[in-house]
């Protein structure tokens, strides 16, 4: 039977929680479920056993937030098409000035964490997010201290080798840059969007086969150029579009919705050096289901 004191101390860390779990799995639906899950098997902990609530519930969710990853790797092995982790709609009064936490949540970090092994991925978020002790997250991994050293290692030079290093933007040029690279595909200004792109842009689809979108990722200022004005000039004219701005994994994002409250797709845009370096579309419908709800991260 569950305690007042079990849903207090749960419910304090559950921005923390939350985030540890996403951060692994890329799915905040799959995250949800894994909180759940976990919660009641705190319900059943005596507290008394417990010396440090969160290193205790830190290690129980990871240790689901694994399983979880384990039973969904054949379904990310058959995917069509590109995959890319869920859209996280952040609340408006997230603590966005964490540099380190902003970062972690980040697409392009999430996509970088999918190329490590599931117990680098872990031991990566644990450690060099979170700053957990190796012991703790030994304990968490079910591994010894000293192989989660090894695995530490090679997840930072693995993450440290295609983690490109920038200065970030602040948040009134992001402003600006996301406002010109709307007026200028929305108007079909094909020279000033050109002026916004790295020439390296990329446009990364990640329909699930389940609709329109590009298979493969198209790379290149005039190709994904191309992409933009076919998509603002059609399927983002249709009747009853609406279009929308939001912080989705503190980057900015493009929602559209046609009618209800469930998006149709959600495009995130990440700038780097004053240029717009990546597009991340999500058009899958089932990763559009939870962005309805603002989230609330911590660490």
């Amino acid at each position: 039977m569950t305690t007042d004191e079990h849903a207090e101390r749960f419910t304090l860390l559950r921005p923390l929680l939350f985030t540890i779990a996403y951060e692994i799995l890329g799915s905040a639906t799959e995250t949800d479920d894994v909180l759940q899950d976990s919660y009641l098997r705190w319900a059943e902990v005596d507290l008394a056993t417990v010396r440090d609530t969160r290193s205790y519930l830190a290690r129980l969710v990871t240790r689901q937030t694994l399983n979880a990853l384990r039973a969904g790797a054949r379904r990310r092995e058959d995917y069509v098409g590109p995959w890319l982790p869920e859209p996280l709609l952040l609340d408006e009064n997230d603590p966005s000035a964490d540099v380190v936490l902003a970062e972690s949540v980040s697409m392009a970090m999430l996509v970088l964490l999918e190329t490590l092994t599931h117990d680098e991925r872990a031991v990566f978020v644990l450690r060099e997010v979170f700053g957990f002790g190796y012991d703790e997250i030994a304990a968490s991994v079910g591994k010894s201290v000293a192989t989660v050293h090894q695995v530490a290692h090679r997840a930072r030079e693995h993450v440290r080798a295609r983690r490109r290093r920038f200065q970030p933007v602040d948040a009134a040029k992001t402003a600006q840059i996301t406002e010109e690279f709307i007026t200028a595909a929305a108007t079909g200004d094909m020279a000033g969007l050109l002026a916004l792109l790295a020439p390296n842009v990329t446009w990364t689809a990640d329909s699930g086969g389940k609709a329109t979108a590009a298979r493969r990722p198209v790379v290149g200022a005039q190709k994904v150029a191309a992409v933009l004005m076919n998509l603002f000039r059609t399927r983002w004219q249709m009747p009853g579009m609406r279009i929308q701005m939001a912080n989705c994994n503190n980057t900015p994002a493009v929602v559209a919705h046609i009618g209800g409250d469930h998006p149709e797709g959600v495009l995130l845009i990440e700038i780097i050096d004053g240029k717009i370096t990546n597009f991340y579309a999500i058009r899958n419908p089932d990763k559009l289901v939870a962005m309805t709800v603002p989230r609330q991260i911590s660490r």
